[in-house]
């Protein structure tokens, strides 16, 4: 601690060139830290509804083809079934094209025992239920678009030629998906004037295990029907959404680990340009008594400060950015892209290691020089 203030005092000496070399690290780390939160989100969305009980049932063709409502009721008496709840994509606009986010019509019925997780009381559940105009929104598009509870909001239609008018009764929180916005089903059909017809059955079973069971018991009731099905677990339906975006995750992984090396080179040059020119300040250093480790340890010491405060400032601008950008908007999973606390932790470790590294050789060649030699150079 007593070289303290000597560390400091050398990294003030050229402001210019630590300024430059910490913001050199920050946004190269910002870059990092971003592409890295991409991944890693991901990764938490599927482990998170690895051990879920639900079933998505579609047609085997794809989502855009519906399935006949009638097959709610024979799932309904399959064994380790409890709840069977339908559901409709609706694709409706708030205000303007780029205003979007996911909104679904759902049967009202005992919507509760299936997203017993979404963090909707009671109270808000049985509102859903009564009122034939409610909807349910998530708390990232509350936010987004400034709502309130019982505020009413207009949809405008897509793929529906008619728009929706809906009463906010409830929010999600816990593992609910942040931007959704649910709606009752009766409402759509009525306006629609198409009923019978769903993109997706929601089934829950009693217990993870007998999910594989229950999917191939689903899809072997409608096998050779005009509307097959295919079941997959929750896990394995949001794993297939993800999947479009796999190359991008993969690029984003890559392009950070290129940046950071790129960044690495560059404060090495950087830290083998200053140690350079302060050769003979060493020289004269070690001939007074300074130990070799001494100075080996001040000039990594003023390298990580260096590393540490880009790495803080490259950090905390990308956390910044994306908790702005998952309230802004976006639909789908890069709509909630957050930077976890391991990001953060693992950010700031890069940071040290940059400038640990980059100051290793050049200082330690510096500070074991031979006295008599570097004195002789200064001469």
């Amino acid at each position: 601690m007593k070289y303290t203030a000597l560390v400091l005092k050398n990294l003030l000496r050229s402001k210019r060139r630590t300024i430059l070399t910490v913001l050199s690290i920050a946004v190269s780390l910002f870059i990092f830290s971003a592409l890295v939160s991409v991944p890693t989100v991901v990764q938490q969305i599927l482990s998170d509804t690895a051990a879920s009980t639900r079933i998505a049932t579609h047609n085997k063709a794809g989502l855009a083809y519906a399935i006949p409502i009638a097959y709610k009721q024979r799932i309904e008496t399959l064994p380790h079934v409890e709840v069977v709840l339908a559901e409709s994509w609706f694709g409706g606009v708030y205000h303007e094209v780029w205003d979007q986010f996911p909104n679904l019509a759902i049967d009202p019925e005992q919507v509760e025992l299936m997203w017993p997780d979404y963090g909707i009381s009671k109270e808000q559940f049985e509102q859903f239920k009564k009122i034939r105009t409610a909807c349910l929104v998530g708390g990232e598009t509350m936010k987004r678009f400034h709502l309130q509870l019982g505020q009413q909001i207009q949809l405008r239609g897509t793929l529906y030629p008619f728009n929706v008018t809906l009463t906010i009764v409830g929010t999600f929180s816990g593992k609910a998906p942040p931007n959704f916005l649910l709606f009752r089903r009766d409402y759509l059909e009525e306006a629609a004037r198409r009923p019978g017809f769903v993109d997706l059955m929601w089934v829950k079973v009693d217990k993870t295990e007998n999910v594989p069971q229950v999917i191939a018991a689903i899809d072997e009731s409608f096998a050779n029907s005009s509307a097959e099905t295919l079941s997959e677990s929750e896990a394995a339906f949001t794993g297939s959404f993800m999947d479009q975006y796999r190359t991008f995750f993969r690029m984003a992984e890559l392009l950070g680990f290129i940046v950071v090396l790129m960044i690495g080179l560059v404060a090495a040059n950087t830290a083998a340009m200053s140690i350079r020119e302060r050769r003979s300040e060493i020289a004269v250093m070690r001939s007074i008594g300074f130990p070799a480790r001494t100075i080996l340890s001040m000039l990594l010491a003023e390298s990580i400060l260096i590393g540490l405060a880009g790495g803080i400032i490259g950090c905390g601008s990308a956390y910044i950015v994306l908790k702005v950008f998952s309230v802004g908007g976006g639909a789908g999973p890069l709509g909630t892209i957050r930077m976890q606390p391991a990001i953060l932790a693992e950010t700031l470790v890069v940071a040290v290691l940059i400038g640990l590294f980059s100051a290793m050789v050049p200082a330690s060649s510096a500070a074991r020089r031979n006295i008599v030699d570097a004195l002789r150079t200064v001469a």
